[in-house]
């Protein structure tokens, strides 16, 4: 990918200070808190689990992203949080009773399903060592800007049902959220125009509480706020307070595996389309520097490790890169600071369940800027790389992707719930493919299969001339 110079701030500390840097390492926090505190809600769901496994989570997306950060040389500025790419799959697994699966208790398939997960990072390795072995370059050759382009503005565009759904519950607390997000980033002087995230979700949350506690509610009848679980935790003591996170041992079984470890071919092609949007957003090519291979051995070995102890798998999170580019603060150490502040909030269950407290019609007004924002890297980064869109190859790669990605996602509806992808058998194994790794498939496919023939005429044509 081409470079592009960037204007913004590389070293937080030195020209912001302290104070202002701890600031914006809790703007990422609670860019990344929403979707992820979602995955293990609707884990708890699909496994029918006793208590929602937060603090596990947030405790591996601190850990994966610090460790993350090492293997990259503290180059990438990403945030690994909860993967949705593979709730398909966890889905599938809770959903099995046959064989060794008949009469197991939700958590023991949850076990399962994590010993695919650590499965699926393993594969990140392989094409690692396949990267460091044939070169960065002859493997990016099939993930250029037209395949990569289409996958992140896909990413968005699957999200955005998300943000509409969340936003629904209480739309005018979710367009202030969304308005105050706007008046800051574009009207903001100083700090304003760098926390828009954080004053969005702290402004609408102020007018929230004043709103609860003089008796109004959401339009459906609902309470504004929820306080349950912070009362139930408070009221455990010191354990409520500090406790360690719940952790669990995966288990291992090829029916599992053969569900969940797929799903690494999208998560792998995703990860290569948020570097790729983090490199357009930052100004730097990071696919050469570190290394695309450190990149896959980051997220793989963490997504292993947070399977093998019970945690979801993780992915680079496009919400933060959206952070990225509102703030033009680029210094990955703000992003290490948030990953602190998930380390710190996975022991104390009241904090994290305050935190968890912002209700959902504000994570959804500013989801709409942090989705949006995603997919519209993915436009930026199709036009910073030139890709000629009069060129009808290009054009079919785009739009195979895009329908794919979209169709398989939205096509079937079961009892309310959208069916993401699609599920088939091999030899009496199920296999799940999320609609974001068909694309990604499709996408790799199409522009290995169909020819170029407008670049090969204009070749050609110099060919011509030269002689």
């Amino acid at each position: 990918m081409s470079e592009q110079p960037k204007v913004g701030i590389r070293d937080a500390v030195k020209e912001l200070g302290w104070p202002k840097t701890l600031l914006l390492g809790f703007q990422h926090m609670f860019a990344m808190f929403g979707a992820t505190i979602l995955v293990p809600i609707l884990l708890a769901g699909f496994f029918k689990l006793d208590e929602v496994p937060v603090q596990v989570t947030l405790f591996f997306a601190g850990i994966n992203t610090l460790f993350f950060h090492f293997c990259t040389k503290f180059k990438v500025p990403a945030f690994l949080g909860s993967s949705f790419a593979y709730l398909g799959g966890f889905s599938t697994v809770a959903l099995l009773n046959t064989g060794i699966y008949a009469g197991l208790s939700g958590e023991e398939k949850m076990a399962y399903a994590c010993g695919g997960i650590v499965v699926a990072g393993s594969l990140y390795l392989v094409l690692a060592a396949i990267v460091k072995a044939v070169g960065m370059k002859r493997v990016i050759k099939f993930l250029p800007p037209v395949v990569t382009g289409p996958i992140i503005i896909l990413i968005g565009l699957s999200l955005a049902p998300t943000a509409v759904y969340s936003a629904s519950s209480n739309w005018w607390l979710a367009a202030l959220a969304l308005l105050i997000i706007i008046v800051c980033n574009i009207w903001g002087k100083g700090m304003i125009k760098i926390l828009p995230i954080l004053l969005g979700v702290v402004g609408s949350y102020t007018v929230a509480l004043i709103c609860h506690f003089s008796g109004m509610t959401n339009p459906d009848g609902s309470a504004i706020l929820n306080f349950t679980l912070v009362s139930k935790y408070a009221a455990q003591g010191f354990s409520g307070y500090f406790s360690l996170p719940k952790f669990m041992i995966a288990k291992f079984d090829m029916q599992a595996i053969m569900i969940m470890a797929p799903i690494a071919i999208a998560t792998i092609i995703e990860l290569i389309g948020n570097i790729s949007s983090i490199s357009a957003t930052v100004g730097k090519n990071l696919f050469e520097d570190p290394g695309l291979e450190r990149e896959l051995m980051g997220d793989g070995i963490a997504s292993s490790v947070s399977g093998f102890f019970g945690g979801p798998p993780c992915t680079t999170y496009g919400e933060n890169t959206s952070v990225l580019e509102l703030s033009k603060v680029y210094d990955s150490k703000v992003v290490r600071i948030a990953a602190c502040y998930a380390i710190i909030l996975s022991f104390c269950p009241v904090f994290a369940q305050i935190i968890g407290s912002v209700p959902s019609c504000i994570i959804g007004g500013v989801s709409f800027i942090l989705y949006g924002m995603i997919s519209a890297i993915g436009i930026r980064n199709l036009v910073e790389n030139h890709v000629d869109f009069t060129n009808s190859r290009n054009l079919i790669i785009a739009a195979l992707i895009l329908v794919t990605g979209l169709g398989f996602k939205f096509w079937h509806i079961e009892n309310g719930q959208c069916i993401d992808g699609i599920t088939f058998s091999v030899f009496g194994t199920q296999i799940t493919l999320t609609a974001l790794a068909l694309a990604s498939i499709v996408g790799v496919l199409a522009n290995a299969i169909i020819p170029d023939k407008q670049a090969e005429e204009v070749k050609a044509e110099e060919t011509a001339k030269a002689e």
